[in-house]
């Protein structure tokens, strides 16, 4: 059984999108950001850097895995489910895993807080990171025009992985038009049935009652 320690996040739909995708069973252990759970003791033992996600592999002698673009290897060797065996598929796969983690991500996180967050309006800031943000966009359209997948013939972690940021464009303040290589792809996602449930759970913004620290736990299937 795998624990999985998130919140409802981009980095952390990327583990619940991939386990529905694979089919497999796991228990999620929803994190309260409001009790500032991720910087608790506990959770602190699994990750020094106290972010989610996070999981415990129970059927592995209890081994952590974090940073979600390790866990997503981790699962994708583990099951042998969305991780190629061809090894230039599986190096595409890595190669656009890491686009995501190196760019995407980190770009789209800076537009959202200068954006979304900031007290102050700083106009620069926000344009410099909306527009690199729309730079990688076109990168991706600029593959999924020529490709159904990232990897290619193929649906990885890679896909799962990009698509868990990329889809939360408008909240970045990006618009994808002019973009019908990425704009297919993301729709095409959204269908299955793995994405639309994994993006559910665990529920968005829960209340302080809502968890007891370190108890609460579903299991998924």
């Amino acid at each position: 059984m795998i624990d999985v320690y998130s919140a409802a996040t981009p980095n952390g739909h990327k583990v619940t999108v991939a386990l529905d995708e694979m089919g497999e069973t796991y228990n999620l252990i929803p994190i309260a950001f409001s009790q500032n759970e991720q910087k608790s003791p506990e959770f602190l033992s699994m990750n020094p850097n106290g972010r989610i996600p996070v999981i415990v592999d129970r059927d592995n002698d209890d081994f952590v895995v974090f940073e979600s673009g390790a866990i997503l290897i981790y699962l994708g060797e583990k099951f042998g489910k969305l991780y190629p065996q061809d090894p230039k598929v599986r190096s595409r796969t890595l190669q656009w895993l890491m686009f995501q983690m190196g760019g995407l991500g980190p770009m789209m996180g800076q537009a959202n807080v200068f954006f979304r967050y900031f007290p102050e309006k700083l106009q620069p800031a926000i344009d410099r990171y909306q527009k690199e943000c729309r730079r990688l966009f076109e990168v991706l359209d600029s593959r999924l025009r020529v490709s159904p997948y990232l990897a290619g013939d193929e649906h990885t972690i890679a896909d799962v992985a990009n698509w868990c940021w990329a889809r939360t464009y408008e909240w970045s303040g990006v618009s994808i038009e002019g973009l019908p290589g990425l704009s297919r792809w993301l729709d095409e996602l959204a269908e299955r049935p793995g994405y639309q449930s994994g993006i559910s759970k665990p529920p968005r913004a829960p209340k302080p009652d809502d968890i007891v620290k370190g108890a609460q736990s579903i299991v998924i299937r």
